[in-house]
């Protein structure tokens, strides 16, 4: 948890769709968007009722592979205290899941979030305010503790607006719009890090 290292952790039920899409979209994200910037920020997942060793859900592979990630070699993972522990930031699908890995770790509350909150939380940042900081996972470290002062400024958010549906045994339609929601997140986080472009001036 800390260096030129970051470790996100993100969580879900049975870690077979939600999670394991979020993992490897972020991984994608993140790597096409920073390039050899991305080298010290790790993704990983779990499940808190998870068992190991099983792979994703077929359609959460089929998405994966529509949106160009690598869905290969996943195997699913049960929660444990180390790994929340280690994690610099831990992303969940549901309030419960983040409570259980708050359990694991009460120093873990102010960077635990569900994805939808974070979501809410980023898109409240003002664009300009990771700037001046830099390599990407000190931006992630900066950006944390700025989401913690944003998310008591917010209105509170419903149950429902704050948790992704699990679409386990569900067409893949809703293993898209589920995959939506979790890329729309990763875009907001990921152009909150990414370096900023510059625009060369007209002569």
């Amino acid at each position: 948890m800390t260096g030129d290292r970051f470790e996100i952790l993100v969580v879900c039920h049975a870690n077979l769709c939600r999670s394991p899409m979020a993992e490897r979209l972020a991984r994608h994200a993140i790597t096409s968007r920073l390039g050899e910037a991305a080298a010290g920020i790790e993704v990983s997942s779990a499940g808190t009722h998870a068992w190991n060793n099983n792979p994703m859900h077929p359609l959460a592979a089929d998405v994966l592979r529509e949106y160009g990630a690598d869905e290969t070699g996943f195997r699913s993972r049960r929660l444990t205290e180390v790994q929340v522990k280690r994690a610099d930031l831990v992303l969940t699908a549901t309030r419960g899941q983040r409570a259980a890995c708050v359990a694991f770790d009460p120093a873990a509350v102010r960077r635990t979030f569900t994805i939808p909150q974070i979501g809410r939380y980023a898109a409240a940042l003002p664009s300009y305010s990771l700037m001046t900081i830099w390599p990407p996972q000190e931006r992630l470290r900066a950006m944390i503790e700025q989401v913690s002062v944003v998310r008591g400024e917010l209105p509170v958010a419903s149950a429902n607006e704050d948790e992704l549906a699990d679409p386990m045994r569900s067409p893949i339609e809703v293993f898209r719009r589920c995959a939506a929601e979790i890329q729309s997140v990763i875009d907001l986080i990921t152009c909150l890090i990414a370096p900023v472009q510059t625009v060369p001036l007209m002569p």
